[in-house]
């Protein structure tokens, strides 16, 4: 039995990953840590819970790191870059799934967000998209657990990248559309229910600080690839985001062809489904799960690729895509604790 910690649960990314280990047959969670919430058990943060646990929100202390074969880090990015080191330094394997360990160049991350505090520990990072960096994740001491909108855009892109069907130097055009779970469970005017719902709007546009994060991933596949003109979008949902990806292409391709090398880069990967011709992926139909659905359409002269992502944002976008890290670094099926289907309706 793998025995886990996670520093800061009491967020809907930490009430996730407290969801999914609690059904979880190989792990058991010996702590979950809180400052707000210290010493009150954590049911009653979240009622959904009540029955299932009687974990109670502790404080984070070096000595409880001697409980545990892994960690979670699931506080704000900034937050985490101590904690982790700290985490590492004591010989214990982490997954971040904040910002902090995402870009193994300090200085991007510096661009996007703050000083880096653990430069040479984010060098050592592994970038955790299991799709793309399994191999690695396996061996890694400290991963960085993607972003939900990256998930989405690299998942769509990323075989065409591979396959050199990129245009050279081609810009890639992310629209996403995300629910306000997203923007995490803090008290916001912009998420008041008031402000979100029978509405859409915009926001960060070309500004957002997972585009440095997607452009960095997809160069990291395709030389090729040249910039990211990514846009967000709040919609009134709790939780689920679609990403459509524009890609230029170097030559004509054939929907067939198209179809079938999607198909190919992602056999034996569990959590991508690529839909048929024709089909489209709904947030519907991965809510609840840590699938990500694929769908593409070609432009008339095939000189265009469309392809088009769904995944559950709290779930394949972070919580679920962390637990699926976790069975990869200790040497367990990566599905495992993680079969749940989407639920519908």
């Amino acid at each position: 039995m793998i025995t886990v910690g996670i520093v800061g649960g009491s967020g809907y990314t930490g009430v996730q990953l407290i969801s999914l280990l609690l059904g979880h047959p190989e792990a058991e969670i010996a702590w979950v840590t809180s400052r707000k919430f210290k010493g009150t058990p954590v049911y009653e943060t979240f009622g959904a819970l009540r029955g299932l646990t009687d974990l109670v929100f502790v404080e984070f202390a070096p000595e409880l790191l001697n409980d545990v074969d892994i960690v979670f880090t699931a506080v704000p990015h900034g937050q985490a870059m101590e904690i982790v080191a700290r985490i590492a330094k004591a010989g214990k394997r982490v997954i971040d799934l904040s910002a902090d360990f995402r870009f193994s160049d300090p200085r991007l991350y510096e661009q996007a967000y703050q000083k880096h505090l653990a430069p040479d520990l984010a060098k050592e990072a592994v970038y955790g998209l299991p799709e793309l960096f399994g191999d690695a994740i396996k061996s890694a001491r400290v991963v960085g657990n993607p972003g939900c909108y990256p998930t989405s855009a690299i998942l769509a892109a990323a075989p065409a990248l591979a396959n050199a069907l990129l245009q050279p130097g081609g810009t890639l055009i992310v629209d996403s559309k995300s629910g306000v779970s997203g923007a995490g469970r803090g008290v916001s005017l912009g998420t008041h229910f008031c402000e979100v719902n029978e509405g859409m709007r915009p926001y960060k546009v070309l500004a957002h600080r997972h585009q440095p994060e997607i452009g960095f991933i997809l160069r990291a596949i395709s030389r090729q690839a040249g910039k990211v003109f990514f846009t967000p979008h709040l919609i009134p949902m709790n939780r689920g985001i679609v990403s459509t990806v524009y890609i230029p292409l170097a030559r004509r391709v054939e929907r067939d062809e198209i179809q079938g090398l999607y198909e190919d880069f992602y056999r034996g990967k569990p959590f991508v489904r690529v839909l048929p011709e024709g089909a489209y992926p709904s947030t519907h139909e991965v809510r609840g799960s840590n699938y990500c659905d694929i769908g593409l359409t070609l432009s008339p002269d095939g000189t265009w690729l469309v392809a088009i992502a769904a995944i559950d944002n709290l779930i394949k976008g972070a919580s679920g895509q962390a637990v699926q890290n976790m069975n990869l670094m200790m040497g367990l099926d990566e599905t495992l604790g993680l079969k749940t289907p989407p639920l519908f309706p």
